[in-house]
């Protein structure tokens, strides 16, 4: 008997300090613009934002347009760590891809250590790629969950 209330005691205890996940996302920025004129970073906002206030709902009845203020829905407040341009006067730099990586892995670890779990991890890239592409980034969001 003393078990089962024990047990009872526990799986209660348990499900009461199940809360709210909290979510971050890191994004890294690499240039990948020819000659290596782009600017590369790790983007970690510091800042909270909650989307309600800058979320209108469009109905028939009333389809009045969001009237958020862009300078209210931006956050100056952020670390920036800078990263290498995949390309240099040369073309690709393997060398810059590789301290890239090791300053990612080091965020990452750094994220870990401090409680938060990598869940999910979406990369893109924006280039035309046409004869006059002097432009392009690839986009790495990680998401992150405690």
């Amino acid at each position: 008997m003393k078990n089962i209330i024990l047990f009872s005691f526990s799986a209660l205890l348990g499900i009461t300090t199940i809360t709210a996940q909290e979510y971050k996302v890191i994004t890294s920025v690499e240039s990948i613009v020819p000659s290596g004129l782009g600017r590369s970073r790790i983007i970690d906002a510091n800042a909270d934002r909650d989307f309600k206030e800058f979320t209108s709902e469009q109905t028939e009845e009333d389809n009045t347009r969001n009237k958020s203020k862009r300078g209210d829905i931006r956050v100056k407040d952020f670390e920036e760590t800078k990263l290498l341009n995949f390309y240099n006067i040369a073309g690709i730099r393997f060398q810059n891809i590789a301290a890239n990586d090791a300053l990612i892995s080091s965020k990452l670890s750094d994220m870990s250590q401090n409680g938060w779990e990598l869940v999910f991890v979406t990369s893109g890239v924006e280039a035309d790629a046409g004869n006059t592409d002097g432009q392009g980034i690839f986009i790495t969001r990680y998401i992150f969950k405690r």
